[in-house]
């Protein structure tokens, strides 16, 4: 049997900084990020099976990766444990979807958490092949299995 990648595509928005970085960046702002999650693995050949020639369901993916990314981070602020981020957080209403990330929230950072917590809840038959994550429309930064084993 061949192997197949299948891929699926996620849109949220956040907001970050960047604490004790030299440009723009250490300040305030927010990204419509798009991540593309890609996994491997052969087509299911189980006549009786209703996944029949999936390598897994689209919506099984969805919900994995919205579990541990989308529906957790979607219009938050993420920021480093190591800033000075309590005053903030004592503003109130407008923070209080955030996270304290034991990391610099780069785009680069972020894709290698993405591709852990995912790998964590897939099937033991799939593998995670790559993740995609875009900051912006023309920068992003990407995790791939083949590099990192």
């Amino acid at each position: 049997m061949a192997l197949v990648r299948v891929t699926k595509e996620f849109k949220f928005e956040m907001a970050h900084a960047l604490w004790n970085y030299d440009g723009l960046c250490k300040n305030i702002h927010g990204h419509s990020y798009i991540l593309y999650v890609t996994i491997i693995g052969e087509p299911n050949t189980n006549t009786n099976d209703v996944k029949l020639g999936m390598v897994m369901d689209f919506g099984d993916l969805k919900k994995i990766v919205n579990s541990v990314i989308v529906t957790e981070m979607d219009h938050s602020l993420v920021v480093s444990d190591k800033s000075n981020y309590k005053p903030l957080l004592e503003t109130g209403q407008m923070f209080e979807r955030h996270f304290l990330l034991p990391y610099q929230p780069t785009c680069e950072n972020m894709v290698i958490d993405f591709a852990e917590r995912i790998k964590k809840l897939l099937p033991q038959k799939i593998k995670l092949y790559s993740v995609k994550l875009y900051e912006t429309a023309t920068s992003y930064a990407e995790w791939n299995a083949d590099d990192n084993k």
